[in-house]
């Protein structure tokens, strides 16, 4: 698991609820978009385009969050799919 400290430090600096915009990059492969699919809730804006090598899928949603907890919960899941860069 990643430190997320600071993150969380500049997210209460700011109120909530609010839409929060995740990005994601992963490999392309099934599983991989699938884990990145499951971190959201079913009503989250999720919007996927592929590499032109096609090697790698950019993920990208916009999800109402409560607090910088949940932020951070999401980023700490995603942080167990092999290969994901965060942005």
């Amino acid at each position: 698991m990643r430190d997320f400290d600071s993150l969380k430090a500049q997210l209460e600096t700011t109120g909530f609820p609010q839409v929060y915009f995740f990005k994601f990059i992963v490999p392309n492969k099934s599983d991989n978009v699938a884990k990145v699919n499951a971190l959201y809730a079913a009503d989250t804006q999720i919007q996927m385009k592929t590499s032109s090598s096609g090697k790698f899928i950019s993920v990208s949603a916009k999800q109402v969050m409560l607090s910088a907890d949940e932020v951070i919960h999401i980023y700490n899941k995603a942080s167990t799919i092999e290969g994901i860069i965060s942005l």
